[in-house]
C-alpha cells in the first residue's frame, strides 16, 4: 500500500494505492498532514484498508495524482547523485550517501515568512 492524494491541484483528497489500483479513503481520513502522523493514521489507515478495501471507491485512472503528503514542514532526503555533487565541486565523493534536511517554511522573528 501506498499513499497517494489525487484531484486538482489544491484540492487533493487522500487515497492508496494497492495491487495496481488507486482507492479513494477521504470518506475515513481528513488528509495526509503532520497531523494524520502524529496521531497514529498510518495504523487507522492500515484498519481500514483491512476492514474495508473492497467497498472503496477505486479511482479512475485519467485523475491526477498529487504530492502523497500535505504541507510537510520538513523533507529528510538522501543524496542519491552525490558523485555528481562532488565532482562539480571538485572534491572527493563521500564513501556514504549525504544525508540531508529541507525544511520548508521558516519564519525569520515574526515579521518575514518564507515558504
Amino acid at each position: 500500500m501506498k499513499l497517494i492524494r489525487f484531484g486538482a491541484f489544491n484540492q487533493e483528497k487522500p487515497g492508496i494505492h494497492s495491487e495496481g489500483l488507486n482507492y479513494d479513503v477521504s470518506n475515513y481520513i481528513k488528509d495526509y498532514d503532520e497531523a494524520f502522523f502524529r496521531d497514529g493514521g498510518l495504523y487507522f489507515l492500515a484498519s481500514i484498508v483491512e476492514k474495508h478495501l473492497d467497498t472503496l471507491a477505486v479511482i479512475d485512472k485519467e485523475i491526477r495524482i498529487g504530492s502523497p503528503v500535505s504541507r510537510p514542514s520538513k523533507i529528510v532526503c538522501i543524496g542519491m547523485n552525490y558523485a555528481d555533487h562532488a565532482k562539480e565541486i571538485n572534491i572527493p565523493a563521500p564513501s556514504e550517501p549525504v544525508i540531508f534536511m529541507k525544511i520548508l517554511i521558516k519564519e525569520i522573528g515574526n515579521i518575514i515568512r518564507l515558504v
